[in-house]
């Protein structure tokens, strides 16, 4: 009897059918022990590891039936754990029976995956084969049933699970012309699929045609983002990194927050001047400006951090973060952020912002100012500025008002 039938798995037990419930923070911790487990394994048996990834993608669409998906947190928690473990299957160095059946069992979790979470398997497919051979056999198989989904005519189509799974192996096995074939199949525009023909043409050396077939995959329904970076990635391993800049970078390397899209680009483009990627980003969100001010000042570009938070408004909390990070170290550069974010509170900006609010804004103002030695002259702006107050109740002022003795001066 071979190992990887006889290792006990701790992860094995903690997956069974429907068992977690609705709460999807168990879930995801158990998720993450599992990957840590079979990584650990496999460091020392890659064949054992990859055998422990295969078990538990097959446990785990089952276990997670009843989880609440709704915010998004446990699909984020399987799509990493499938990125994580799938390499671990595919550089395993097994035979091709071995692999075969670990295809097959994999390949009956796809379609036994009604929520589904482990769909992006298939998109994995080709590297799960391994081999250009292995992924030929498997795109023989799929692509009958594919080109049957799409042989209804326009508007008029089936849905088939091995559908990527099938582009990917074809990839993978070289058929390039095949899946220009098949996408022209294709009843309507999803650019899920054209990726695929995007990749081939790349493959081929066909990097124009490559570029203008991602850029018609652009429709109503579609994010630019994919498309942005498949086409990013085409340029920039064809040397043109330039292009690749100017035509795509602002929208390929889109994050979560502001700051953390200017480190993406600027980590991607070494070469170029950061001043130079922020101002592109300020004039790419006109009106939006100050919400690159955490980038500019992260990059060391204090002039430019508070030009920007001038310009449009900015968050008023970061501002006072900046003013209260920033007292002893650039306690100029302190007070000027701390006299922004007063600016833009009693112009009425700021998300739920309360007294305490408006406080720090100001204490943190002074401090800088007692580092810098220029406690009076701040001291008149602040009151210059919330005696000017006009907007709604005044709000800045019945908290700053004692403070500054606005009523005396009255």
């Amino acid at each position: 009897m071979s190992t990887e039938n006889i290792y006990k798995w701790e992860f094995s037990a903690r997956f069974r059918k429907g068992c977690f419930g609705w709460r999807s923070d168990p879930a995801i911790s158990r998720i993450k022990e599992a990957v840590a487990e079979i990584g650990k394994v496999a460091h020392k048996d890659q064949i054992l590891g990859a055998a422990g990834a295969v078990l538990f993608l097959e446990k785990l669409s089952p276990a997670l039936e009843r989880v609440d998906s709704s915010s998004g947190a446990i699909g984020t928690a399987v799509n990493n754990a499938i990125e994580k473990l799938t390499p671990t299957i595919a550089k395993a160095p097994a035979d091709e029976k071995l692999r075969h059946r670990w295809l097959e069992r994999l390949w009956e979790a796809v379609q036994e995956d009604n929520i589904p979470y482990i769909e992006q398997l298939a998109e994995q497919w080709g590297d799960l084969c391994c081999t250009s051979r292995t992924a030929s056999m498997w795109a023989d198989e799929l692509i009958g049933t594919t080109r049957l989904a799409w042989s209804g005519g326009p508007g008029v189509f089936g849905h088939f699970k091995g559908t990527s799974a099938c582009l990917s192996a074809l990839l993978k096995a070289g058929r390039n012309e095949e899946i220009q074939e098949l996408l022209a199949l294709m009843p309507y525009k999803s650019w899920h699929y054209r990726k695929w023909g995007v990749k081939a043409l790349s493959a081929m050396g066909k990097n124009d045609e490559a570029l203008q077939y991602a850029e018609d995959s652009l429709g109503k329904n579609e994010s630019s983002f994919g498309i942005a970076r498949a086409c990013e990635k085409i340029l920039l391993s064809d040397g043109s990194v330039e292009e690749a800049y100017k035509r795509y970078a602002i929208e390929a390397n889109r994050k979560t927050t502001h700051l953390a899209t200017f480190r993406a680009i600027a980590q991607k483009y070494p070469n170029k001047n950061p001043r130079e990627i922020l101002n592109d980003l300020a004039a790419h969100s006109p009106g939006e400006e100050g919400k690159w001010f955490a980038a500019a000042k992260s990059a060391g570009f204090y002039p430019e951090a508070l030009e920007l938070a001038n310009r449009s408004p900015c968050d008023p909390k970061t501002l006072t973060r900046a003013a209260r990070d920033m007292a002893e170290t650039e306690p100029l550069f302190a007070i000027e952020a701390g006299m922004t974010a007063l600016k833009w509170l009693v112009a009425g900006y700021g998300y739920e912002v309360t007294g305490d609010d408006v406080r720090s804004a100001y204490s943190n103002t002074m401090k800088a100012a007692e580092t810098a030695r220029r406690v009076p002259e701040t001291f008149e702006r602040i009151c210059t500025m919330v005696a000017g107050e006009v907007y709604g109740e005044r709000f800045v002022s019945k908290i700053l008002g004692l403070t500054l003795g606005l009523n005396q001066r009255a």
